[in-house]
């Protein structure tokens, strides 16, 4: 629950920072620019919100781990959400805007979460998790982002330490497989997630585990 809070305020606090020209800079996720990312945050901080106030009575079905599906192949920008972000960001025309709005709903589910039950059960994409595990999966979401909004940034703040080493925890599990010492943690989540290919030596190394990648997360 509070590495959910470091990662989420210090993301937010990075977007707050930025520039107004850096919004039409691209961001590390493929075909997105900054403002676009910046506007698919608060579709995520609208996500969180309305999954802690809608409680379920039923058992656990999910994880911070499980909550997470390896896709096939990665996004087109085909999705009907992914052509709709990419619209709605460019509304907002001045990158205040938007930095605003990131502000006010990403600051009431921050305060939501510190909020929230850990044990309580929440439901969302038709599984049933705890409040603790759904949380505790965002921590990769907004890790993942952090690096996404910082790619092409070099004076942007990169993410908490603790978010990326957290990160690769989880990345692991997801992947049933370590990465090796050698990969930082976040050459672990680019190389991982496909953000980057693998060099020739890390190739090598990665072995096995280089078959199962990238892990296209969804």
């Amino acid at each position: 629950m509070d590495l959910f809070s470091r990662t989420w305020a210090a993301l937010r606090k990075a977007v707050a920072d930025l520039p107004d020209q850096d919004f039409d800079k691209p961001s590390g996720c493929a075909g997105w620019l900054v403002r676009d990312l910046v506007c698919h945050l608060v579709i995520d901080a609208q996500d969180v919100l309305i999954t802690l106030v809608t409680p379920a009575d039923a058992e656990p079905t999910a994880d911070s781990v499980t909550y997470w599906h390896v896709a096939d192949e990665p996004p087109t920008g085909d999705d009907p959400l992914d052509a709709l972000i990419v619209r709605l960001a460019a509304a907002y025309q001045e990158p205040r805007l938007l930095k605003f709005h990131l502000d006010d709903v990403g600051s009431a589910a921050g305060r939501a979460a510190e909020l929230a039950d850990p044990a309580g059960r929440v439901s969302t994409q038709d599984m049933v998790l705890t409040a603790g595990d759904y949380l505790g999966a965002y921590v990769l979401e907004w890790t993942l982002h952090h690096l996404d909004l910082v790619a092409h940034l070099p004076d942007a703040a990169a993410p908490p330490s603790e978010g990326p080493a957290r990160s690769r925890e989880l990345l692991e599990q997801i992947a049933g497989a370590a990465f090796p010492a050698s990969f930082t943690d976040t050459d672990a989540l680019l190389v991982g997630t496909g953000r980057r290919p693998p060099t020739d030596a890390e190739r090598a190394e990665l072995g096995e585990l280089g078959k199962k990648l990238p892990l296209i997360l969804g």
